[in-house]
Formats: C-alpha cells, sequence, structure tokens
C-alpha cells in the first residue's frame, strides 16, 4: 500500500495530547541505547511528522533530561505545556525479551503528575482532538481532574490506557476510571496485553465492554495478529501487520504510530463512514507502523 506524504493541517486545526514524556534507557546485549520516548510523546511528535500542528501537556523534570526531552519536541515542532517535575524526569528503564520492552521505571515516573490549569484548560477546549495517552488513571484526583478539563458535549477524545505494570497501583481503580473516561471517548486504543493486565479478559471482550460503555470506536491491537477496528455502528475490520522491506529491528512505538495515524486520518477526513473506509484507514496506519518498526527507537517513520 502507498502512503502518501503528509499535507501540513491547518493552523485553525491542532490535537492535544496528554501523557507522558520520558527517557527511554535500552538495555541490550551488553549496551545501553537511550532515546526520547513515553507513549504520549510518541503519538505527539509523530502527529507532527504526519503535519499536524500538535501539543504535548505532560510533566517533565527541571534537570538534563527535562533539556533532552524539550530539545527534541522544539526540532520536532511541538508545543510542550509542561509540569514540572518534582522528583526530575521520567525514565524508563529496559531489557528485552522476545523482542519486546520489559520495563523498569525511576521514582518520577511512578509518581508522575500533570497539573491543569489555566493554560492547559485553554489549550484542551481549543484543541480539535484531544489524545490521552498513558495516564495515571489510579490516581483519583488527578484522574477527575482530566474529566473536568476534557468534558464537553461533542465526543473529540481518543485514549489509550497505555497501562505499564511498574507504574500501576491500583489496577481496579484504573479501571473504573478509565471506564468512565472511555463512555466519553470518540476512539479507544487496547491491546491485547492491556486486556490481560488491566481486566483479566481477551481482547474481544474487552471492545464488547468498552462500545457497551457507550464508546464510538475501538481500536484493537494484538501485535503480530495485527488489528482491528469496532464500532457502535457495528462496523468490523481487520488489517494484518504490513509487510514491507528490511527486517524488524525494534516493536517499540509501533502502537503509538497506528495512533498517530488513525488520529491524523480523523482529524483531516472525519470518521470514516463505512467498513471499506476504516479499512484503508487502519491498513496505512498499519503500514506506517511497520515502517517505525524497522528502525530503532519509537520515532514514527513513513515507508
Amino acid at each position: 500500500m502507498t502512503v502518501p506524504s503528509p499535507t501540513r493541517v491547518g493552523d485553525e486545526q491542532f490535537v492535544v495530547v496528554i501523557g507522558d514524556a520520558l527517557i527511554d534507557e535500552i538495555h541490550l546485549d551488553g549496551a545501553t541505547t537511550e532515546f526520547v520516548g513515553g507513549a504520549a510523546l510518541n503519538v505527539a511528535v509523530g502527529l507532527a511528522i504526519l503535519g499536524v500542528r500538535t501539543t504535548l501537556i505532560a510533566m517533565v523534570g527541571d534537570d538534563a533530561d527535562g533539556d533532552r526531552i524539550r530539545a527534541f519536541l522544539d526540532d520536532h515542532g511541538v508545543e510542550l505545556i509542561a509540569t514540572v517535575g518534582p522528583n526530575g524526569s521520567s525514565r524508563g528503564i529496559s531489557d528485552r525479551v522476545d523482542g519486546e520492552p520489559r520495563y523498569e521505571f525511576n521514582l518520577a515516573a511512578r509518581t508522575r503528575r500533570i497539573r491543569f490549569g489555566t493554560t492547559e484548560r485553554d489549550a484542551i477546549a481549543a484543541a480539535s482532538l484531544v489524545v490521552v495517552s498513558c495516564f495515571p488513571f489510579d490516581d483519583a484526583a488527578q484522574s477527575a481532574e482530566l474529566v473536568g478539563a476534557v468534558d464537553g458535549p461533542d465526543k473529540r477524545l481518543i485514549v489509550d490506557p497505555n497501562p505499564r505494570e511498574g507504574m500501576l497501583t491500583d489496577a481496579q481503580a484504573f479501571c473504573d476510571t478509565f471506564d468512565a473516561v472511555a463512555r466519553r471517548s470518540l476512539l479507544v486504543k487496547v491491546g491485547d496485553d492491556d486486556s490481560e493486565l488491566l481486566y483479566g479478559s481477551s481482547l474481544s471482550d474487552l471492545e464488547t465492554h468498552l462500545l457497551a460503555l457507550g464508546c464510538q470506536t475501538v481500536l484493537g491491537t494484538a501485535g503480530k495478529d495485527g488489528a482491528e477496528i469496532v464500532t457502535s455502528s457495528e462496523v468490523s475490520v481487520r488489517a494484518p501487520i504490513a509487510i514491507l522491506p528490511g527486517p524488524v529491528v525494534d516493536t517499540m512505538g509501533a502502537g503509538d504510530a497506528v495512533l498517530a495515524a488513525l488520529t491524523q486520518s480523523i482529524l483531516v477526513d472525519g470518521i470514516p463512514a463505512d467498513a471499506e473506509s476504516w479499512h484503508q484507514v487502519l491498513q496505512r496506519a498499519m503500514t506506517i507502523a511497520a515502517a517505525t518498526c524497522r528502525h530503532p527507537g519509537a520515532l514514527l517513520r513513513l515507508p
């Protein structure tokens, strides 16, 4: 499938992304490599690469790692509205098991906190779409602030719970709050690992649960088994992982690339009207994810 070059979205349209920003410290084959990352940051930068004006709301420390994160966002044209982390910037330290990352997180990541003040609320109110990824839904006070900031009559919220076992303190509280946010959402992305970690269920059962709550569209990702879209209007489409030249180097950021690509499609063209249109959008997203997986790190790549 050919993926067209991105065109810049007009400045009257922009996306706010809310969630994590961190340094990925990867230990592999006796070597250590560091990347600027975090699921929300990956989506924000991916959207910018796809031509979307994007603002990231995240916690970033006033330290050397924070300087790296800010410079990386500047390089990609992403505006940052930062809560200064009291314990510095977040770090995810990982190795690989069968090609998949296994994480430990520093204190800053485990106690991350986003402030929803006037600047953040004004940006959220003005955004065409709001994406939330890897947010601490098990923090009741912080989650209530998020809901108050994003709540409104129009469904323009896209959510990826993206739980991390090393940052999860109360799975039931996380599920309860995530459910409350999901019912307000235009689209929710969940993975097979999310369904097992949070709900102890299959991906299919979680998709059914989210639609029953009132979510309009669910994107389910299942690693090597591809992805599917199911909607409240009974559309159901699947796409396998895309085959591109060259070996898969790193699966980090594949899901974030899919979410960024879908968000950009919805921003530019609106919600697809039928199964065929959804299938084209999903295939394009999977092709972008496959290109991303052919490079180290999580930076979105175009084939």
